[in-house]
């Protein structure tokens, strides 16, 4: 195969030809990085390219290789981070120009169980500032770009791993998700993303552990290489007292039969296209409506109906603007000018916002879950378009994203959320899925949410859909 064939391989053959010793860690390594050099000057898609380390770590992986003793499925495989997880002795900036020049002494959770998996750092991927916004920008450099578009954005706060998986720079990306930041870029640049349960992925360290809103996932061209992604990072670990204290389940087993009958058949699933109160473009409401419909195909049970809940987008908005204004007021203060307008708008929110306010919100949040929980009683998946609208322009500032979606006003980012944010608030397995296009190329994504706990069930869903519709042999025309 050609480069640019082997960089849009999946890991999961990557893998098999490496244990065949049928190609080389370093062979794939260096394709990898000759794209990245060749297109990350127009994605900025990484933040840090780590070409040395990547070419040390793949000579021992073919090493290992050579002998027999590859360390597991991810050994010699490229992948990347994404610049909000510590990493020791790479340059981790958070998306931050308080942290443009900073170097961790120790690794994250996930870096770490990275790093012993054998797999090949590639570097550190593109985020906003702390990950704060769904727009991939920051004052280190100029915004991320969509792949597909690359005056579009390309979505965050992930949105450095999703235009680099997208654009065939590393087949496998980790994300982080609190609002939406794996599934928002995922859904924008056409690749798969998974939101695993709530402690499924250790978050450690973190200023904000008890907030309990935040998830390490997979971003990949694949549901199998997410899959095998996401078997080395999931475990529980100490440092991260609400991680899920239970070994890992066989995520790539979890993905056999492709969502064939004998798989899913007799699953209830619920598609809702709007949850009854969220503004959504025609275009996509069709497409994912049309991609929802296939799950027939694969022996669902198919019913349309709203969940029936109340819009949480006040009581989230005001957890989310407190969170970021406690962690993000003081160096606001200190050097604004390092500090987007939109940040210091959400910072005023919060200083208006009373304790009592906050706490009722906390409540809203509580009374949220139960009525999720009982909503999933009724069904084993809920279907729902992920992003409402095609991907926006990429160029920051006070009044940046679409203001209307549908004819309705969207003044802020949490009115684009809809989909995204209620499954940060309680915690439940997510996934996007790609699912079409929009008459001006830009992709369209299906979120497959799944009942507590059950990311088995969300992962042989997607795999179902991926079966039936394929989607990893589109390419954005970047060659």
């Amino acid at each position: 195969m050609d480069a640019t064939d082997l960089c849009y391989t999946a890991a999961t053959d990557l893998g098999r030809m490496i244990r065949a010793r049928e190609l080389s860690p370093v062979e794939i390594t260096d394709a990898v990085l000759a794209r990245i050099e060749r297109l990350n000057p127009r994605l900025n898609a990484y933040l840090t390219v780590t070409a040395d380390l990547a070419r040390e770590q793949a000579r021992a992986s073919e090493g290992r290789a050579a002998r027999g003793e590859l360390l597991g499925p991810l050994d010699g495989i490229p992948y990347s981070l994404k610049d909000l997880e510590p990493t020791a002795g790479v340059r981790t900036t958070f998306g931050s120009k308080w942290f443009e020049h900073h170097v961790p002494e120790e690794d994250g959770v996930v870096a770490e169980r990275l790093k012993k998996s054998g797999g090949v750092l590639l570097g550190k991927t593109n985020t906003p500032n702390f990950g704060y916004k769904d727009m991939c920008d920051n004052f280190l450099g100029p915004p991320c770009s969509n792949p597909w578009r690359l005056d579009r954005t390309s979505g965050a706060s992930s949105g450095g791993a999703g235009a680099a998986v997208a654009a065939g720079l590393g087949p496998l990306a980790h994300g982080s998700d609190g609002a939406g930041s794996i599934r928002i870029p995922a859904a924008l640049c056409g690749v798969f993303g998974f939101k695993p349960s709530f402690g499924r992925v250790p978050f450690a360290p973190t200023t904000d552990i008890w907030a309990a809103r935040a998830h390490n996932g997979p971003m990949t061209r694949t549901v199998r290489d997410a899959a095998l992604l996401l078997q080395a990072m999931a475990g529980p670990d100490p440092r991260d007292p609400l991680s899920i204290d239970a070994p890992p389940e066989d995520y790539l087993a979890a993905c056999d039969g492709d969502g064939s009958v004998p798989a899913l058949t007799g699953l209830r699933v619920v598609w809702s296209a709007d949850f009854g109160y969220a503004p959504v473009d025609a275009e996509v409401r069709s497409i994912a409506e049309a991609a929802a419909r296939r799950f027939r195909e694969l022996g669902c049970q198919i019913e349309e109906r709203d969940p029936g809940w109340p819009d949480p987008r006040d009581f989230h908005k005001t957890i989310y603007e407190v969170s970021q204004g406690g962690r993000q007021s003081g160096r606001a203060e200190e050097r604004p000018e390092w500090t987007e307008a939109t940040l210091h708008q959400m910072i005023a929110n919060a200083r208006r916002l009373s304790a009592i306010e906050h706490s009722q919100a906390l409540l809203a949040r509580t009374a949220f879950y139960e009525q999720a929980r009982r909503f999933f009683e009724t069904c084993d998946l809920l279907l729902t378009p992920q992003m409402p609208v095609g991907a926006w322009s990429k160029e920051p500032g006070p009044n940046e994203g679409p203001r209307e979606i549908a004819g309705r006003p969207t003044p802020t980012m949490f009115d684009r959320l809809p989909f995204t944010y209620p499954f940060n608030l309680t915690g439940q397995p997510a996934a996007t899925v790609p699912c079409g296009f929009t008459r001006d190329g830009l992709p369209v994504g299906l979120q497959i949410v799944g009942r507590w706990h059950a990311d088995t069930t969300v992962l042989r869903a997607a795999a179902g859909f991926e079966a039936a519709q394929p989607w990893a042999q589109h390419r954005p025309p970047l060659d």
